[in-house]
C-alpha cells in the first residue's frame, strides 16, 4: 500500500505596480513547475485570489491591490513558470499626493 504524500501549501512570489501612465495594473506571481491548467485566478474591484499546484506543491493566496481595479477586463498569461497579468483601474487617475522624504 502506498501512502499519499500531502503537498506543502505556499505563498508565491508577487510584484505588483502600476504602468507608467497609472491607468494599468501590473500582477506578476511566479509559480515554477505549475501547468496553466492547474491555476485557479479570481479577482474583484480590490484584490485577487490566486491557486496553483504541482506535485509537491500548492501556491495559494489573497491579496489586496492598491487601488480599484475593472476586474472583468484583466488578461493573463502564464510563461515560464511566472503568471503575468494585466488589469486596467477604475478610474486612470490616482487620487495621491507625492510625500518629501527628509
Amino acid at each position: 500500500m502506498s501512502e499519499k504524500k500531502e503537498k506543502t501549501h505556499v505563498s508565491p512570489e508577487i510584484l505588483m505596480y502600476p504602468n507608467d501612465d497609472h491607468d494599468t495594473y501590473f500582477i506578476e506571481v511566479n509559480l515554477p513547475g505549475v501547468e496553466k491548467e492547474s491555476i485557479i485566478l479570481k479577482m474583484q474591484e480590490d484584490s485577487f485570489f490566486i491557486s496553483g499546484e504541482r506535485e509537491d506543491k500548492i501556491y495559494i493566496g489573497t491579496y489586496a491591490v492598491c487601488c480599484p481595479i475593472a476586474a472583468k477586463k484583466a488578461k493573463a498569461r502564464l510563461k515560464n513558470g511566472q503568471l503575468r497579468i494585466e488589469v486596467p483601474f477604475q478610474e486612470p487617475e490616482f487620487h495621491s499626493v507625492n510625500v518629501n522624504i527628509e
